[in-house]
């Protein structure tokens, strides 16, 4: 045989982007998928054969939202392992938020990223650059030097940015070469606080953080923009109100997109009441009238894609008391039998819209026009999921250097069962 050719037997192919949910093989050869459907076994008879009977087949997850911490954090993640936990979640490409020390700012830091990552060459890492230097709000950073160099998009995460006058800016500028904006939405002087202002932080004595934040920026943003239309992404949006914001912006065809993540989606702030630090995150976690409401915006298409914000912290940062522990928790091993909890088990979408909302749409925010489907000459990656497999979620087995989550002990269906990357298998399940 002069071409290396793997043949995946008796899945259920699922490419939302193509609008198939049917029973079929996938034959990969060269690192690229040759032939789908259900007549191609003969067509490779020397090929190696995985049977994958059982389990659906589809593209490579792809997490827009990712912390990788390195430079500078490798205490809590570095990308090395940060790209064994995406493969293990079934994540073939993950984008990484610039809020390392130093921020992903400039072209070198870009680079260094990319070059870490193709050492590594588990799955695909794409950096997201910072809008504005050092993540300080004040000045743009090199933006067009950062596109150029390889950035996916621009974001100061883990703060908005704060300042109309510096945003407007960064929007007109991205929009001179189809940039992507991803926004943090949190208009400064009304967060500073440990958890979401409501009734539970009042009894804990915890500062709050208003819906408000959240819900000012993105009206602000989406007024600048209407002016502008640049490519805007609201990030892990949490309250009804945003929600609503964004549904009304689509409405009248404004350029913007939204995500959420799975905790936004299964907790509320009353999770917060023994003061487990492990439920702290930004934004965060709200009302059952939130979650409600997020629920249904994932499900009517006014939330286009599912992400993680895999946020990873060493066990001594998040065993400080709540008010002084980091935000955030770890999310990409889990990530997809949350989804499925949340949305497939309540029926509020089915296998192919949740794995759509997975890959062909965030494909389609990122403009990745080589990922996202199993079209034929695409790259392979491709990721197995059993959809029926129930486990325990067990932090120790985690692959990510850090073990920040709440969802520890809880018992979820639907596992990742192998992931390939270019055809190349980089992960598969022992149990």
């Amino acid at each position: 045989m002069s071409q290396r050719q793997l043949l995946l037997l008796n899945g259920t192919i699922v490419d939302p982007a193509r609008g198939i949910f049917a029973p079929g093989d996938v034959l990969i050869q060269d690192g690229h998928i040759a032939q789908v459907g259900t007549r191609i076994r003969d067509m490779a008879p020397e090929a190696a054969r995985e049977d994958v009977a059982g389990c659906l087949v589809t593209p490579g997850l792809i997490d827009m939202h990712v912390h990788l911490r390195e430079p500078g954090q490798e205490h809590k993640e570095t990308i090395a392992t940060g790209m064994a936990a995406a493969v293990a979640g079934g994540f073939t490409t993950i984008c990484c938020m610039p809020n390392t020390v130093p921020a992903l700012d400039n072209e070198t830091q870009i680079e260094y990223v990319l070059t870490q990552a193709q050492r590594e060459g588990t799955c695909r890492v794409l950096p997201f650059g910072a809008i504005t230097k050092g993540r300080q709000g004040a000045e743009l950073a090199e933006m067009q030097l950062m596109h150029d160099a390889g950035a996916i998009g621009f974001s100061d995460d883990g703060v908005g940015v704060a300042s109309a006058a510096v945003m407007q800016k960064a929007l007109s500028y991205v929009r001179m070469f189809d940039g992507l904006i991803s926004q943090h939405c949190e208009e400064p002087t009304l967060s500073g606080g440990a958890m979401h202002a409501g009734i539970t932080a009042l009894r804990l004595g915890l500062g709050g953080i208003s819906s408000a934040s959240e819900e000012l920026m993105i009206a602000r943003d989406l007024l600048l923009n209407q002016r502008i239309g640049a490519r805007y992404h609201v990030q892990h949006i949490s309250t009804a109100g945003a929600v609503e914001l964004i549904r009304r912006a689509k409405q009248q065809g404004q350029a913007v997109t939204a995500e959420v993540t799975p905790h936004h989606l299964l907790l509320t702030d009353e999770s917060c009441g023994d003061y487990n630090t492990h439920y702290k995150m930004n934004p965060p976690l709200r009302s059952h009238a939130d979650v409600e409401a997020c629920l249904a915006g994932v499900a009517d298409g006014t939330i286009d894609v599912l992400a993680t914000d895999h946020a990873p912290h060493a066990a001594e940062e998040k065993e400080l008391e709540f008010d002084r522990a980091p935000f955030g928790i770890v999310g990409l091993e889990t990530a997809l039998a949350l989804y499925a909890e949340a949305l497939v088990k309540t029926n509020q979408l089915n296998w192919l819209k949740l794995i759509g909302k997975l890959t062909a749409a965030p494909a389609r925010v990122l403009k990745l026009h080589d990922s996202g489907s199993l079209a034929i000459g695409a790259p392979a990656d491709i990721t197995i999921i059993d959809p029926n497999k129930v486990w325990k979620i067990d932090p120790s087995r985690f692959r990510s250097k850090s073990r920040n989550t709440p969802f520890a002990s809880r018992m979820v269906t639907g596992q990742v069962r192998m992931t390939f990357v270019a055809g190349r298998c980089v992960y598969q399940a022992t149990d």
